[in-house]
């Protein structure tokens, strides 16, 4: 994957440099995740004294940013594919997280052009695909609003923060506020840790945080919440999902599906990079489906070593987790697994309460169901296992799950 590349049009370039060496985004341009470059127009003024503004026609206080100089060094950077243009301006858009994460996602170059002075020429507006705001203020120069930008673009291209699914949750990443957070001690001078993060009923704490995110959000931004709550209102009711996944059956690995480590007649296992529970990954692939999310290779990538022998009902939590945090809650799964041995059937009970339990249902919420492919195909010779999943959503709060 190419390096996000963010060009910088600015008159104090110099203030960006810490942005190459501390923290997290450091470490994202040491690593070559990203790569900062930066234009000084004072290197294309034609004339001697280096002049880059110039006072407005018509009159008035301060000096206004000259077009040549400006263009000239926007003209001078190399130009990507997909290449975005923004202009830091009071007068733009506030900046949203969802437009950090369109940048960090739809383009491989931000080109940042940083205002001075009184303003800039108006000709160097046609320069722009899109003006951004931090707010309702005025700043001396874009350099600071830029380098906001560029943090939070940054922090989201893949490889910059330790936790994928981190990013997913966290405040404004849809609406609602994020939901507490607590560690060790589990008492703090007489302040302690909600039960329900203690009680190990994974089901309880994704709706506790799903209720402390809206409640929080209606308490604190009540303008967001009413965005929240509009959404959900102009939302279908119901939303559906197909998940389909297929491991090849090897010897040396363990055979895990549902949960449950079975023992197959020939002793063979399921590959993959995590525990390779294929009825567990059709089924995280039919909840990201349902609310057009991608799959699971997207937010639990096969080359991350993080997810190397991971157990797929501790990524099933995530992945319901986010479906919550979304706005919506599981109505009913159903699987059927496609498999000549081993039998089954026996299993299938233990592992619907095993999902059960993981997604906060109750097992008569979650289908399995098993048949052979009578010996044709992948599945029928034995190569592997295969699974169809199935996954119907309904806005939180709609009464079921």
């Amino acid at each position: 994957m190419s390096a996000m590349r963010l060009d910088v049009v600015s008159l104090a370039p110099e203030s960006f440099a810490p942005l190459t060496s501390l923290g997290v985004i450091g470490r994202a341009f040491n690593a070559g995740i990203a790569e900062l470059h930066t234009h000084n127009p004072r290197d294309h003024a034609s004339d001697r004294y280096r002049k880059v503004d110039d006072q407005p026609y018509g009159g008035g206080a301060g000096m206004v940013l000259k077009p040549e100089p400006v263009f000239a060094a926007f003209e001078s950077i190399p130009v990507l594919e997909r290449r975005r243009v923004l202009l830091l301006s009071p007068q733009g858009q506030p900046l949203r997280q969802a437009d950090l994460q369109r940048w960090a996602t739809d383009h491989d170059q931000l080109v940042l052009l940083c205002g001075h002075y009184e303003g800039f020429d108006e000709r160097i507006r046609t320069l722009a695909d899109e003006e951004v705001s931090l707010g309702d203020f005025v700043l001396t120069g874009g350099e600071l609003a830029a380098m906001v930008l560029i943090n939070g673009v940054v922090r989201l291209l893949p490889g910059t923060v330790g936790s994928a699914e981190s990013l997913l949750e966290e405040s404004h990443s849809a609406l609602l506020l994020e939901h507490p957070h607590y560690t060790r001690p589990a008492e703090f001078r007489g302040l302690a840790v909600p039960q329900v993060l203690r009680s190990g009923d994974h089901g309880a704490i994704a709706r506790w945080r799903a209720e402390q995110q809206q409640e929080r959000t209606k308490r604190r931004r009540p303008d967001l919440y009413r965005r929240w709550q509009e959404q959900q209102q102009g939302r279908a009711q119901m939303r559906i999902g197909n998940g389909y996944d297929i491991h090849r059956l090897v010897p040396g690995r363990p055979l895990i599906l549902g949960g449950l480590t079975l023992e197959h007649p020939a002793g063979l296992g399921l590959d993959g990079h995590s525990d390779a529970d294929v009825l567990v990954h059709a089924l995280m692939d039919a909840l990201l489906g349902a609310l057009s999310l991608g799959d699971i290779g997207q937010h639990f990538p096969p080359d991350d070593e993080r997810w190397r022998g991971a157990d797929s009902l501790v990524l099933l939590e995530q992945v319901v987790a986010l479906v919550r945090e979304r706005g919506w809650q599981v109505v009913n799964v159903d699987t059927v697994v496609i498999a000549e041995r081993p039998k089954l059937r026996p299993h299938i009970a233990a592992m619907r309460v095993a999902i059960a339990q993981r997604m906060g249902l109750d097992p008569d919420q979650v289908g399995i169901k098993a048949t052979t492919n009578e010996t044709l195909g992948p599945t029928g010779r034995e190569e592997g296992i295969a699974c169809h999943a199935v996954a119907l959503l309904e806005p939180w709060g709609g009464g079921n799950g």
